[in-house]
């Protein structure tokens, strides 16, 4: 909708335009870096290049059709194409007019959309981890801008956009327990076990690169997370500085109970652990955020740190897959934690809410189907197109001199 320039919040702006910064901190360099970090040496550029690659991919994507299938009314399902190449989405400084979206009406639209997109930048980029070290590059690029378009924006309509199914049922996901992490989770799964295992996995050692540069990435996620969380408040207000609170304090805490069940198990604590923890609160937190106190989110971040760990090592081992980065151990199961404790542990005076723990689980349940069915179809695709694995030699060679002349010194 249209309105006049005094009709904007200088505060409300300026904390989403920085919000959206720390956003994209995640992505680059922050997963890249915290990815770069747990896989071979010989893959740490094609990791970093995936990543980097996803970023700007994702980006046209969400310029050409995502923002406006996601974000615009439509039906229940899917958007409408009003915004189509951002058409209508306007700036008139002369007659001190500008666009809104009717979700955050004091901000203007392109801070709106650019927020967004750096949602949907990341949440494919989640994926990478989990066939990281044996896809193609071609095949990546042509899978990500398919899922971002038929994946990410359809879901992200469901749960965010008011007009969508889920949103109407009363499904609470503050900053993307279903639509992000949930989503990614299940699309790394499908990608895991369709891509196939990593040759030698189970029978030769794969050590981490540089578990140092994992530590500075999960530390530039946990910052940046920030803006994932209070930013979703879409203003500067006392939710988004409860939703920051919440944010830390279940962090915290997952990382210490992750670090406490390996101790218990493997005799020491590790910094992959205290990471691994550290995100697995993120992601556990991020669907509650605005929506629960403190002692909520102490207790999950509690039972985020515990279940995610079980999800990379015993869930892991019992279906005997290669999710490379554990994609699906962290984030599937840590947004599926979150989203069903929202349901749970939502307090009603922080945002008028109600939660229902099978509202909840009908929104896990359903981007679950729907995010792992395309994700399939997707990559069986994509496969016949230009095939999706690289050849055993070139994944023994490693994908940074076969996929890209480079490698790491």
């Amino acid at each position: 909708m249209l309105v006049t320039a005094d009709k904007i919040s200088g505060g409300d702006t300026a904390w989403m335009l920085t919000s959206t910064a720390l956003v994209l901190l995640m992505t680059i360099p922050g997963l890249a870096l915290f990815y770069a970090g747990m896989v071979r040496k010989k893959n740490v550029i094609s990791i970093m290049a995936q990543v980097f690659g996803v970023t700007c991919v994702v980006s046209i994507v969400w310029m050409l059709a995502g923002y406006s299938l996601a974000f615009m009314p439509g039906t229940p399902y899917i958007g409408g194409f009003e915004r189509l190449l951002l058409y209508g989405m306007d700036f008139m400084k002369d007659a001190g007019k500008l666009t809104v979206h009717h979700a955050a009406t004091t901000i203007p639209e392109s801070v709106y959309m650019m927020y967004q997109m750096t949602f949907a930048i990341i949440t494919p980029a989640l994926v990478v981890g989990a066939f990281a070290e044996r896809m193609k590059f071609s095949a990546m690029v042509l899978f990500m801008a398919l899922w971002s378009l038929l994946v990410y924006s359809p879901i992200a309509h469901w749960v965010w956009e008011p007009g969508g199914w889920l949103a109407g049922m009363g499904a609470l996901d503050f900053a993307g327990g279903t639509v992000v992490h949930v989503n990614a989770g299940i699309a790394g799964f499908m990608c895991a076990l369709m891509v196939g295992k990593r040759t030698g996995f189970g029978s030769e050692p794969f050590p981490p690169f540089n578990l140092g540069l994992t530590m500075a990435g999960a530390a530039m996620l946990w910052v940046g997370w920030f803006g994932f969380n209070a930013g979703s408040a879409v203003a500067a207000d006392g939710r988004a500085g409860m939703a920051m609170a919440v944010t830390h304090i279940a962090t915290a805490m997952a990382a210490l109970s992750w670090m406490a069940i390996e101790w218990l198990v493997r005799g020491k604590p590790s910094l992959l652990g205290l990471c691994s923890g550290a995100v697995a609160g993120l992601v556990a937190i991020t669907p509650a955020a605005g929506f629960v106190n403190p002692r909520g989110a102490l207790i999950i971040g509690i039972v985020a740190g515990l279940a995610c760990y079980w999800g990379a090592t015993g869930l892991k081992r019992r279906i005997g897959y290669d999710d490379s980065l554990d994609v699906f151990g962290i984030h599937g199961v840590g947004g599926i934690v979150g989203a069903l404790l929202t349901g749970v542990l939502v307090d009603k005076g922080i945002s008028g809410a109600e939660g229902s723990l099978l509202v909840q689980a009908t929104a896990v349940g359903a981007t679950l189907v729907y995010s792992g069915v395309m994700t399939g179809i997707i990559l069986f695709f994509v496969n016949m197109i230009v095939g999706v694995r690289v050849s055993e030699e070139e994944e023994r060679d490693g994908l940074d001199i076969s996929s890209h002349e480079e490698m790491v010194h």
